[in-house]
């Protein structure tokens, strides 16, 4: 009888293990360990489309280049994509978590002209007011707020006039100080007067002087220091909480940055600039970013309406710039609205897709171009952007001048030693 009990038993086993495994093969594409949950604000077939599509996306391109950063990628608020890998500083084995700070270059743009937008909506300045107003001795006459936000200033860019040997260097070519402040960059253009590109409002030249004036414009009017009024007016109110403004008292925290063969790269004397880059932010805040410019907490609609909108069409093309955001305006009616960065081995890539509400998020501190290359790919994932189709690099402009002077720094200093 014993016996007749034991083998029932293990028959009924038996046959329920078989159905378990029957079930889990049957509902694979239910269980957590091959999905992660679907977000309330998406159907799980829509889910699952595009996390299959991203998945796959990324572990074929960007994945097997060496990127060590954070990947967002959501759609209505929702994440349905989140991968992070690599170590904060590759000359340790820390790693990189959802609330590392990651410096994220010229995207900061994006902030700096929403306060000062804030602003002009408060109307404590316009757009149509001249630099002049606020520092009467700057030298360029007729530069506008306008200007300053869209890059039609035409006014010289202090990443190169500020490493000029002939001007605030000693005989070796090396700035007098550690750090130059926005404060320095603003007495040496008054100083030097360091000629102009252009006249204002004549063309479209991506230009950081633009950036760095509207932060000394926000301090002025204000009488509050850039990083505490951004932390004040802007990243608080977000809840973005691993947000801030680098300033020199976070050299020995902040988040390192690495060439692309892993060597650190050492803070120079222009790193102490803000407004045109210097924020440190996390995807995840970034998306509380994204989420923000869909309402009108930040902005009523005709003036942010206003920054998604191009104002340089001197040439043929899909690229141009709102204030303070780079647009691609497609042939087909799809507009990109998005900002890209690189400063020393930290580049970013933030891109916003209005029609589908989809959000992409690409930030590394170990430099990799194709950081560029995948977020431009990713948007043909949500919609027809015909980015398999574009082969120019719009970031030309930001990142390879950066590149190229910061490489040529980096040269000098290994041919005197």
């Amino acid at each position: 009888m014993q016996l007749k009990i034991v083998a029932i038993i293990c028959w009924l086993a038996f046959i329920t293990g078989c159905q378990s495994s029957t079930t889990v093969k049957k509902d694979k594409d239910d269980s957590l360990d091959y999905y992660p949950p679907t977000p309330a604000a998406l159907s799980k077939q829509e889910f699952r489309h595009y996390y299959n599509e991203l998945n796959d996306f990324f572990d074929t391109t960007l994945l097997n280049t060496g990127f060590n950063g954070s990947i967002l990628i959501a759609k209505e608020g929702a994440i349905i994509y989140e991968k992070i890998i690599g170590k904060r500083d590759l000359r340790k084995s820390d790693s990189l978590t959802e609330s590392t700070t990651l410096h994220i270059a010229s995207t900061s743009k994006t902030f700096t002209a929403i306060a000062i937008l804030q602003l002009v909506q408060k109307g404590l300045l316009s757009l149509q007011d001249t630099v002049t107003k606020f520092f009467p001795k700057f030298p360029y006459q007729g530069v506008t707020i306008k200007m300053l936000l869209n890059h039609r200033s035409g006014l010289p860019n202090y990443l190169y006039f500020m490493s000029n040997n002939k001007w605030g260097t000693d005989e070796k070519g090396k700035w007098n100080h550690q750090f130059a402040t926005n404060q320095d960059v603003l007495q040496m253009m008054i100083d030097k007067k360091p000629d102009p590109i252009a006249k204002p409002d004549n063309k479209f030249n991506y230009c950081n002087t633009n950036y760095l004036m509207l932060a000394l414009i926000i301090e002025k009017i204000t009488s509050t220091p850039f990083p505490e009024y951004m932390e004040q007016k802007i990243f608080k109110p977000l809840q973005m909480d691993h947000t801030y403004i680098f300033t020199l008292k976070d050299t020995a925290t902040a988040t390192p940055s690495f060439t692309t063969s892993g060597t650190y790269w050492n803070f120079d004397f222009l790193d102490a600039t803000y407004g045109d880059k210097n924020v440190y932010t996390t995807p995840r805040d970034l998306l509380k970013w994204d989420q923000a410019l869909y309402t009108n907490q930040l902005l009523d609609q005709p003036l942010l309406d206003s920054a998604f909108k191009g104002y340089s069409f001197e040439k043929d093309g899909i690229h141009n710039y709102g204030l303070g955001w780079r647009l691609q305006l497609l042939p087909n009616g799809k507009k990109i609205v998005y900002h890209f960065g690189k400063w020393h081995g930290s580049n970013a890539a933030f891109a916003r897709l209005i029609d589908e509400k989809a959000t992409i998020i690409i930030i590394g501190n170990r430099f990799n171009h194709k950081i560029y290359d995948a977020a431009h790919l990713c948007y043909d994932i949500f919609g027809p952007y015909l980015q398999r189709k574009i082969h120019s690099d719009d970031e030309s402009e930001n990142t390879d001048q950066k590149q190229k002077l910061e490489m040529k720094q980096r040269s000098s200093k290994k041919t005197k030693n």
